[in-house]
């Protein structure tokens, strides 16, 4: 076991808290293994994380977290219906190329869907676009247009609509306010900064 993570965020205390001990955990884009390494530590979970990315799957077996360097849903399609007791796929849909087939596949696998992202239509995104008129730059959004990111920007409402159209229960969810800390308890579709859902189907 791994030195326990010492910096821990918001919202990856609130995914801690949604986790039940000793239950099967999949992390879709799961970067460097932080958040897989800390719910190892503090819930004992069975980890598996997926990553496109060689380094970073590189940099979570090296952290002691298994990990799959490939496509999500080709990697989902190995295992059988409700494997998972949980799929977490945080910070990472706005990413993906096509969400919707990602979401229904991990709907499949596991019991529970745990989403985070960022709030595409925050009041400041807004603002900038309307001054600037220009792709949103800033802490979040540090990229070109032409670097496409994020590949499809999503907002509460975009979201809380998508789960609607496809029957998907939301069971809870979180609404930060633009420092990522505070709960946004107001107007959440342009206040909230990040927003985190457990869904189930």
């Amino acid at each position: 076991m791994t030195k326990l993570v010492e910096k821990r965020t918001v919202d990856m205390q609130i995914i801690g808290d949604w986790v039940e001990p000793q239950t099967r955990v999949l992390d879709l884009g799961c970067g460097r293994g932080e958040l897989l390494d800390y719910l190892v530590q503090t819930k004992q979970v069975s980890a598996l994380g997926v990553d496109l990315d060689f380094s970073r799957v590189t940099a979570c077996v090296l952290r002691g977290v298994p990990a799959y360097q490939g496509d999500m849903i080709t990697c989902m399609a190995a295992f059988p219906e409700k494997h998972f007791d949980r799929v977490i796929c945080s910070r990472t849909v706005q990413e993906l190329h096509n969400p919707a087939a990602v979401i229904a596949e991990a709907l499949r696998v596991a019991r529970s869907v745990t989403v985070g992202f960022v709030n595409h239509a925050f009041w400041k995104n807004r603002l900038d676009l309307l001054v600037r008129g220009r792709k949103a730059r800033n802490a979040v959004y540090k990229t070109a247009w032409a670097e496409s990111r994020p590949a499809n920007p999503v907002s509460v409402a975009d979201f809380e609509d998508f789960c609607a159209d496809h029957k998907i229960r939301i069971t809870r969810r979180v609404l930060l306010g633009g420092d990522w800390k505070t709960p946004c308890r107001a107007l959440p579709n342009l206040f909230a900064g990040y927003a985190l859902y457990d869904l189930t189907k």
